[in-house]
């Protein structure tokens, strides 16, 4: 399986509509770790990794978000992987 981890940064209105919450879980569905939160600036960032063709899938995710969100841009880079992640959580 070839391991792969990407940071995303994304644009739009996507703090205050459970943007964080709504990838959480879904990194939690795919089986990824890594971290997501908001930005001073209204962005969310997140880091994931895992297996590329779900990592694939979960960027597809951040392009929608949550029900509420309204994502305008996502720009995404791959990053080394940090094999001191166990989980997908929160952070502040």
């Amino acid at each position: 399986m070839i391991m792969r981890a990407i940071q995303a940064l994304v644009h739009g209105r996507v703090q205050g509509v459970f943007f964080r919450a709504y990838t959480r879980d879904k990194a939690h569905q795919l089986g990824l770790v890594g971290w997501v939160r908001n930005n001073p600036d209204g962005t969310v960032e997140c880091h994931a990794q895992g297996a590329d063709q779900v990592i694939e899938e979960f960027i597809r995710f951040l392009h929608h978000g949550s029900p509420s969100a309204h994502v305008d841009n996502v720009a995404i880079i791959n990053v080394p992987v940090d094999s001191t992640l166990r989980d997908f959580r929160i952070t502040y």
